[in-house]
């Protein structure tokens, strides 16, 4: 089938990109013909910019941190031109696309309270001209469960063939509006892996052959920030901070592209995170990691660790962490179990989705 994916695709966010790809590759494993829908809006394009180039607001970056943003922003966009785009869309129009289905996710593509993409009806299917659609480990994001949904984004996921959602508080929300809770399934990173070692050249800046903590996200508190310090400094590993700056890390890789970053993660003795994907790739690779979840994430993360059964690796913030518990060792042989029983469901709803 020709299939219209409709995500987050050109956010400057390294899950946002690679859940895209792999889904993408995994609908073409199944043979099926995918094309990333190509949603276009200035809009959007403007506030995506001056996050990137300030990502860790409240805190604002030196001005030596611009160039290695653009960097990262170029990066970005060389990646997304390599993917199966569609012609361009408007955004808040929308389009008659030559597709058998338009697939809905994976990213938080029904957060109301999304900065810049909350309520898009186009998210919601509205103003699609496909014959069915069909929506892939999609989310509310921090849209919480207690908010509920009003009754025409109610009627908007009722007029889905099939949905499926990728966290408990977004199947509670589905569950209230429609009577009926959805499945729920893998994010495509985890459901469709990435090859790290195949994903592109390297970068200047990646690090060759010595150990490494990898912190991803920003805005850690300072007790966290000071116990992981403490920990890698009595283990010998040096911390590399990428994508964005935190000032407790040895080196600060900040330009790095999202094929790099896949090889970065890939390659950390441990992960610490506060970021959904951040889990995700630590997840499947295999690595050891502490995740302490922000205010914005939570709901995310928390639905994350309770379908793979890592709730231990969640730390409250500013609270004592045994981070040789969560660090020192493998992950749990239970969790690599529960992954693959997911990967069984969510591989069950994708193919009788696309069947049906």
């Amino acid at each position: 089938m020709r299939i219209g994916v409709l995500t987050f695709h050109r956010c400057i966010n390294y899950g946002s990109y690679w859940q895209a790809r792999c889904l993408v590759e995994g609908l073409r494993a199944r043979g099926h013909d995918p094309v990333v829908i190509d949603h276009v809006s200035r809009r959007v394009d403007i506030a995506e910019w001056r996050c990137a180039f300030r990502p860790t607001l409240p805190e604002v970056p030196p001005p030596s941190d611009r160039p290695r943003y653009r960097a990262k922003i170029h990066r970005f966009h060389e990646a997304v031109q390599g993917l199966p785009l569609s012609p361009p869309i408007p955004l808040e129009g929308g389009a008659a696309l030559e597709c058998d289905l338009v697939l809905v996710g994976s990213d938080e593509v029904w957060n109301l309270a999304h900065p810049w993409y909350g309520d898009c009806p186009l998210f919601y299917g509205q103003g699609l001209a496909a014959p069915r659609l069909v929506s892939y480990a999609a989310s509310f994001g921090n849209h919480d469960a207690d908010w509920r949904l009003d009754r025409e984004h109610a009627d908007w996921l009722a007029a889905f063939d099939h949905l499926s959602v990728r966290d408990g508080n977004s199947a509670r929300i589905v569950e209230d509006a429609l009577g009926e809770a959805p499945p729920l399934v893998l994010d495509p990173c985890l459901q469709f892996p990435p090859d790290a070692a195949a994903a592109g050249p390297v970068e200047p800046g990646e690090p060759a052959g010595e150990p490494y903590l990898a912190v991803y996200g920003h805005g850690f508190s300072e007790t966290f920030a000071n116990q992981v310090r403490e920990w890698a400094a009595a283990r010998g590993l040096g911390i590399v901070s990428i994508g964005y700056r935190n000032d407790w890390a040895d080196r600060q890789w900040l330009d790095a592209g999202p094929h790099a970053f896949a090889r970065f993660m890939a390659g950390a003795a441990a992960v610490v995170t506060n970021f959904f994907h951040g889990c995700v790739f630590a997840l499947l690779n295999a690595r050891p990691f502490a995740c302490e979840p922000s205010w914005y994430r939570s709901n995310k993360v928390r639905g994350l660790m309770d379908t793979v059964g890592g709730n231990r690796h969640m730390v409250e913030p500013g609270a004592p962490a045994d981070l040789d518990a969560l660090l020192g060792g493998p992950l749990e042989p239970a969790i690599a179990a529960s992954i693959d029983a997911a990967r069984q469901r969510s591989g069950h709803y994708l193919d009788r989705a696309l069947a049906a």
